[in-house]
């Protein structure tokens, strides 16, 4: 099979020559060789990027994606793990609908300034505490904040 140089995987993946040579750096891929000063990776390597890519959309970082090759490169992917994120990120829609929803009805609300609004108030005093640290509090205040922004 034909090795494909850096220059090549770059322009086939849409992923620049410096972040090729990071992933190989953080053992994510692995260049086969060189031709001159070009690193030559196996064909297979678009593949394994297109997988980093999805994994990074989905909101893995880069060592949790690491660990899901196995040394001889295969994925092995935990579906625990996969249950885990797909949950984590249904926590982060419900937090985006209900911000989604209350900036809608401010954007709409009739009353003559958006503070005499008692929902978008109650929507603007639940906020406030969402930059703090995740607690069993704060878990409360963000499923009133989605109660409220319904």
């Amino acid at each position: 099979m034909k090795q494909l140089d850096i220059a090549e995987v770059a322009r086939r993946s849409g992923v620049p020559a410096s972040t090729l040579r990071f992933y190989e750096e953080k053992g994510l891929i692995a260049s086969t060789g060189r031709r001159g000063l070009r690193r030559l990776f196996d064909p297979g390597v678009l593949e394994r990027l297109a997988l980093i890519a999805l994994g990074q959309v989905a909101g893995f970082s880069l060592d949790e994606i690491a660990r899901m090759f196995s040394p001889d490169g295969r994925p092995r992917i935990e579906r625990e793990r996969l249950t885990a994120k797909a949950e984590e990120l249904d926590r982060t829609i419900q937090r985006l609908v209900a911000l989604r929803d209350g900036l809608r009805h401010a954007a709409a609300c009739t009353a003559p300034s958006h503070m005499e609004c008692p929902r978008f108030r109650s929507i603007v005093r639940l906020a406030g505490g969402a930059g703090r640290r995740r607690t069993r509090g704060r878990a409360r205040r963000e499923a009133r904040l989605r109660r409220a922004a319904l």
